[in-house]
């Protein structure tokens, strides 16, 4: 019952429609095309970029949000800038990720740092933990202390993007 397992000499065969199905559009009610991770490494997707992902960091992400839309869509050099001189306390650990996704994407799949662009960046909710507060006769009100889950991806600019 379950999906067919190509070999590697079957998978780089059909890899130009594999890769077409992957990265296709589907509607809702369609499934799309899904790769195992042995799949999506023999056809060498995902090496087209540095990924750095920062796991219940101690900011909400509506905070986080903030400063990662500033960066979206800016070259490296230009979101550091832009990191470092704003005055959020999402900035020093947004400015962190950047420079392991930056190394992520140099050292791991040989990137030209020069070309490197911030394709992704997104804050999801993390676990929130829950304090209490005494209040007056005794009792106690529950304080959310939200963490956030915050990833920045990194591409590399192409001659006809440039």
């Amino acid at each position: 019952m379950g999906k067919k397992k190509f070999t590697e000499a079957e998978l780089l065969e059909k890899r130009d429609e594999l890769i077409a199905a992957y990265n296709a559009k589907t509607p809702k009610s369609k499934k799309p095309a899904v790769l195992t991770k042995r799949e999506r490494k023999a056809l060498g997707i995902g090496r087209d970029q540095g990924k750095a992902t920062l796991k219940f960091a101690g900011v909400a992400p509506r905070k986080a949000k903030l400063v990662l839309d500033l960066i979206k869509g800016k070259s490296v050099d230009e979101a550091y800038a832009i990191v470092r001189y704003t005055p959020k306390a999402a900035s020093e650990m947004i400015y962190k990720l950047i420079r392991s996704a930056e190394a992520n994407a140099v050292n791991n799949f040989g990137l030209n740092p020069d070309k490197l662009y911030v394709a992704e960046a997104y804050a999801n909710s993390g676990s929130i933990l829950k304090r209490m507060q005494p209040v007056s006769r005794g009792r106690g009100n529950r304080i959310n202390k939200r963490t956030s889950h915050i990833t920045v991806v990194l591409k590399e600019k192409s001659e006809e993007e440039a």
